[in-house]
C-alpha cells in the first residue's frame, strides 16, 4: 500500500500526495491523508473535497456529505465542489438538498464539462429531467466529441419523449467513440427497425470484431436481437439475447441462491407474526404500483397519473431506505436488513412517516395521491401494509411466459443486484415461481388488501379495468385516464418509448412467437404449479 513519504509532515507535501492518490484512484490513501490534514487546514476546501470524494467512492455516504458540505462552504464559488456535494446528497437520496446545491453550481460561471455532466446525473436521479438536459447540453457544447456526454444527453431527450433529438445524440455518441457499446443498444431500442432501416450488418460486424470484450458482446447481441425481433426473426433474436445475457452472467455469476435467501428472509420475518399489528402512519397519499418488472407497471402509472389528483413520483427507493434506517442501517441486501431488524419492531408509524416525508424531495404532496412504481416493492408489501395502512397496493400480473420472456429479453443495467435472475431464462422462471409464491403468501395473510391487476385485462378492456383501478384507489372517474399516451411526464423506465403510443396487443402472447426455444421455461413453470396455456 502506498504510504506518505518522509517529507509527509509538510502540509503542502501531504496535500500533494493526497491529490495524487485521488487522481490515481487510491481512495483509502487519499482519504487518510486528507483527514490527517483537515484539522490543520481550516478554511481549505480542497482538503475536504479530497476526503469527501474518496469517501463517496468507497460508499461512505454520510462521511462524504459531511466533507463535501464543508468543501462547498469554504469555497462557495467553486462549481466542482458544489457538484460533488450535490452528487453525494443525491446518492444519499436527499434529493431536495441535492437539487438546491446543483442549482447553485449551475448558476456559477466556469463549470467544466465533467462538472456539468455530474450535475446532469444529479438532476436525473431526482426526476428533474429538464434541468438535466440543460446540464448535459452545456457539457456537450464544451466537449462535443465526448461519447459519454452525448449518451447522457440522448437519454435525457428519450426520457422527455423527444426521439428525434435522442437519435441524433446516440448517433453522435457512436460516431465519437465506435466502442461505446451502450450507444448501439440504445439506438436499436429507440425505434422499430424495418427492412429498409436497420443496423443488422453493422452490429454483426462489431460482434465478430470484438469476441473477447464482455460489454461489446452484451450490448451488441442484445441490440441485434431486438432488431431481428422487429423484423420477425424470433428464433435468431432469441439466440442473440441468450448470447448477450450469457456474456454478462459469466462476469457477474448466477443469483439463484442469493434470490432464494431473500425470498426466504421476507417470509421468515412474517411467519410468526399476526397479520395485523399496531397502527402505522395514517397518510392515504401513497399508491404503490408493483409486481414483476415488465408486467405493466409503467402503463398503470401513466394511467393513474393522468388523473388530476395523482402525481407520478417514479420508481422510488425510499421505502427500502426507510426500512434500512429502521434496521440500524445494517445489511447490504434485503435479507441482511431483515436479519438486523429487531424481531420486536413495532414503530410502524415512524416507518411510514419516514417514507412519506422522504418522498417530498421528488415533489410529492402537491396532489392528494402519488404513485410509487418501484416493481420490487412487492418484497416490502408486508411492511408497507403495516407502516401505511391507508396506502393502496396494486400488483401487476401478466402471463407468466410473457413476463419471464420480457425480463430475459430486457437488458437491465449490468451490476444491478435486483435483476441478476434475468441473465438466464430458467433463472428468470425460478424467480417468477418465488414471486408467485410470495404473492400467495401476502394474499393469505392480508385478504383484500392488494389489488392484483392483470395486464391482459387492461389491454382487452381498458375502460372497465381502469374503472376498477380508480375505484380501488378511491378516485372519481376522469376520462383523461383513458388517454395515457398523452401523458407529458418524463418516463425513465424501459417502457419509455412503448407507453407513448396507444394501447395495443403487440406484447400479448409474445412468447408463442419463439416456438420451441421457450419449451424449457414452459416445463419449469408447469412443474412449479403455474398453469401455462397451450
Amino acid at each position: 500500500m502506498n504510504r506518505p513519504t518522509g517529507r509527509g509532515t509538510d502540509p503542502r507535501e501531504l496535500y500533494r500526495q493526497a491529490a495524487a492518490a485521488l487522481d490515481r484512484g487510491d481512495w483509502p490513501l487519499a482519504q487518510r491523508l486528507a483527514e490527517v490534514l483537515a484539522p490543520h487546514a481550516r478554511g481549505h476546501g480542497g482538503v475536504h473535497y479530497i476526503a469527501g470524494v474518496a469517501a463517496l467512492q468507497m460508499q461512505q455516504v454520510p462521511r462524504a456529505i459531511n466533507h463535501l458540505r464543508q468543501a462547498a462552504g469554504h469555497d462557495p464559488a467553486q462549481p466542482g465542489y458544489l457538484a460533488q456535494y450535490a452528487r453525494a446528497l443525491s446518492i444519499g437520496h436527499r434529493h431536495a438538498e441535492a437539487i438546491a446545491a446543483a442549482d447553485r453550481a449551475m448558476a456559477l460561471a466556469g463549470a467544466d464539462a465533467v462538472t456539468l455532466d455530474t450535475l446532469g446525473s444529479v438532476y436525473s436521479r431526482a426526476n428533474a429531467h429538464g434541468p438535466a438536459i440543460e446540464a448535459y447540453r452545456r457539457a456537450c457544447a464544451l466537449v462535443p466529441g465526448h461519447a459519454g456526454f452525448r449518451f447522457n444527453l440522448a437519454t435525457s431527450h428519450m426520457v422527455h419523449g423527444d426521439l428525434d433529438a435522442a437519435q441524433r445524440e446516440y448517433e453522435a455518441c457512436i460516431a465519437a467513440d465506435p466502442g461505446y457499446w451502450r450507444g448501439y443498444l440504445a439506438l436499436a431500442q429507440l425505434r422499430r427497425c424495418t427492412p429498409e432501416h436497420n443496423h443488422l450488418q453493422a452490429l454483426a460486424e462489431q460482434i465478430a470484431s470484438h469476441p473477447d470484450d464482455t460489454d461489446a458482446q452484451l450490448y451488441l447481441h442484445m441490440a441485434l436481437g431486438k432488431e431481428l425481433e422487429d423484423l420477425g426473426d424470433y428464433p435468431r433474436a432469441f439466440d442473440h439475447y441468450t448470447r448477450g445475457k450469457a456474456a454478462q452472467r459469466k462476469r457477474e455469476g448466477p443469483s439463484t441462491e442469493r434470490d432464494a435467501a431473500m425470498f426466504a428472509a421476507v417470509r421468515r420475518w412474517f411467519d410468526d407474526r399476526p397479520a395485523a399489528e399496531a397502527s402505522g402512519y395514517d397518510s392515504a397519499e401513497p399508491v404503490f404500483v408493483l409486481g414483476m418488472p415488465r408486467s405493466g407497471t409503467t402503463l398503470t402509472d401513466r394511467i393513474l397519473s393522468m388523473h388530476s389528483q395523482v402525481h407520478s413520483a417514479g420508481e422510488l427507493a425510499d421505502f427500502g431506505i426507510a426500512l434500512w434506517n429502521a434496521g440500524g442501517r445494517s445489511g447490504r441486501s434485503l435479507a441482511g436488513v431483515l436479519a438486523n431488524l429487531d424481531p420486536g419492531f413495532r414503530d410502524w408509524e415512524g416507518l411510514g412517516r419516514a417514507y412519506v416525508e422522504g418522498t417530498r424531495a421528488v415533489g410529492t404532496g402537491r396532489t392528494p395521491r402519488f404513485v410509487d412504481k418501484l416493481p420490487h416493492n412487492f418484497l416490502h408489501i408486508g411492511f408497507i401494509a403495516r407502516a401505511l395502512p391507508n396506502a393502496k397496493i396494486i400488483c401487476l400480473r401478466r402471463n407468466p411466459m410473457d413476463t419471464c420472456l420480457s425480463n430475459f429479453r430486457q437488458p437491465f443495467a449490468p451490476g444491478l443486484p435486483d435483476y441478476g435472475y434475468a441473465l438466464d431464462l430458467l433463472d428468470t422462471g425460478r424467480y417468477y415461481l418465488q414471486f408467485d409464491a410470495l404473492m400467495a403468501f401476502w394474499r393469505q395473510r392480508m385478504p383484500g388488501r392488494i389489488l392484483e391487476l392483470h395486464y391482459e385485462a387492461l389491454v382487452d378492456d381498458q375502460a372497465r379495468t381502469t374503472r376498477e383501478l380508480l375505484g380501488f384507489c378511491g378516485l372519481p372517474w376522469e376520462d383523461a385516464c383513458l388517454h395515457f399516451e398523452h401523458n407529458q411526464a418524463p418516463v425513465a423506465t424501459a417502457s419509455a418509448v412503448q407507453v407513448r403510443s396507444g394501447m395495443n396487443r403487440d406484447s400479448v402472447q409474445r412468447w408463442k412467437r419463439y416456438g420451441d426455444r421457450l419449451d424449457p421455461l414452459r416445463r419449469l413453470l408447469s412443474d412449479g404449479g403455474i398453469a401455462v396455456e397451450a
